[in-house]
């Protein structure tokens, strides 16, 4: 496989500097991911462009992020987000058992967030054409349009990442090595 090259300040394209600098502002640190997008930098910006409004700007209390973003990454098999997004989730204060129910792909603890993991998959699986009665089930649990609508940027953000750490291999970051995750396809 291919292997591609990780950026800092030192090696970057110009025009990505200031997007490391802004990642590392963020979390503290350069997460491998964005040292991967670096290497061409309208994608890093979108994706940090998409991060800021799906966390900052969706109708989604934390859980509900979580369930978004999970139920995508478990479904793409992404070996660095789980565990990314289990630490985010800690730091979110989302319970262990949202978390593990994700992770592991057993029932959440309530029905709503259960639908809010089907009509994402739905979505995904679909590629955003689900049926009829999955968007009525979906509505039926207490969500409405715009929730189907901030799930499609949800999914264009994890699409965005989990491809690039399919692609490029991307070692899990050293804090979040901790969640490491096995898909059930591999287990």
């Amino acid at each position: 496989m291919t292997k591609f090259e990780k950026f800092d300040e030192s090696n970057a394209p110009a025009e990505a500097v200031p997007l490391i600098e802004k990642s590392k502002a963020a979390f503290g640190r350069l997460p491998g991911l964005h040292a991967v997008m670096a290497g061409a930098p309208a994608l890093l910006d979108g994706y940090q462009v998409l991060h800021r409004l799906f966390a900052e700007e969706t109708s989604f209390d934390a859980d509900e992020k979580t369930v978004v973003w999970q139920t995508i990454n478990v479904a793409h098999e992404c070996h660095y987000c789980v565990p990314a997004h289990t630490g985010i989730a800690k730091a979110m204060k989302v319970s262990d058992e949202i978390s593990n129910a994700l992770r592991d792909e057993t029932p959440l603890p309530s029905a709503k967030l259960e639908a809010l993991r089907s009509f994402t998959l739905a979505m995904l699986e679909s590629r955003g054409r689900p049926s009829d009665a999955q968007m009525q089930a979906f509505l039926d649990a207490g969500y409405n349009q715009r929730h189907v609508l901030e799930i499609i940027l949800g999914l264009a953000q994890k699409v965005m990442s989990n491809y690039t750490n399919h692609i490029a291999e991307t070692p899990v970051d050293e804090g979040m090595k901790k969640f490491a995750w096995t898909p059930k396809s591999q287990r």
